[in-house]
């Protein structure tokens, strides 16, 4: 057999191995929003940060809890996918696409024309939160989805209302911000006139 065939199916097999082998690059498009009866769904007060309620979804991610639910069977156990096409629960800027309701939604109904299948007949809607809450962490530690912002933030800051935009400095000559409902008037001119 010739050396260079030989060495050519090599190169070719290590090739489509690494190939193979390498990390699924995800959608960067947001999901589409959650459907009207997991629109009004959300994390129900104080779960975010409840150690209780996390080591309660962890049981459930590992399949302690439910021998017939094992997310990290898929997820993994530290949110790195072990199989082909599962989420990565690590990649923060793609689950921050994700609200709370679009999540349950996920975990609950699965997701069309993928391997993840629906887990609402065997996970009841309190712990789809839970392991919700757990796999957070993966991505997202010490951030929570608030509502009213439609964004996840530091669990700190949940509830608190948007830290306002800061008014760009006005260059030289420009109309002073209205007041009032009144008019804007010109600035004064450099040197007071």
């Amino acid at each position: 057999m010739n050396i260079r065939y030989v060495l050519g199916m090599v190169l070719i097999s290590g090739a489509g191995f690494l190939v193979g082998c390498a990390e699924e690059k995800e959608s960067t498009a947001p999901p589409p929003p959650a459907p009207p009866e997991f629109a009004d769904k959300h994390m129900p007060a104080g779960w975010w940060t409840d150690p209780k309620i996390m080591a309660e979804g962890k049981e459930i991610f590992e399949g302690v809890k439910n021998i017939d639910v094992n997310c990290s069977s898929c997820h993994g156990k530290d949110g790195k996918p072990v199989k082909a096409g599962a989420r990565d629960f690590r990649k923060g800027e793609r689950m921050k696409l994700y609200s709370d309701s679009v999540w349950l939604w996920r975990i609950s109904e699965g997701v069309p024309n993928t391997k993840m299948k629906a887990w609402k007949s065997k996970l009841n809607e309190e712990d789809r939160w839970k392991v919700m809450t757990y796999e957070r962490n993966f991505g997202l530690p010490g951030m929570a989805y608030d509502v009213a912002r439609q964004e996840w933030v530091p669990v700190a800051d949940l509830g608190k209302p948007a830290p306002a935009a800061s008014a760009p400095a006005s260059a030289p000559g420009a109309a002073a911000p209205a007041t009032d409902g009144k008019p804007a008037e010109p600035a004064p001119a450099k040197g007071g006139k």
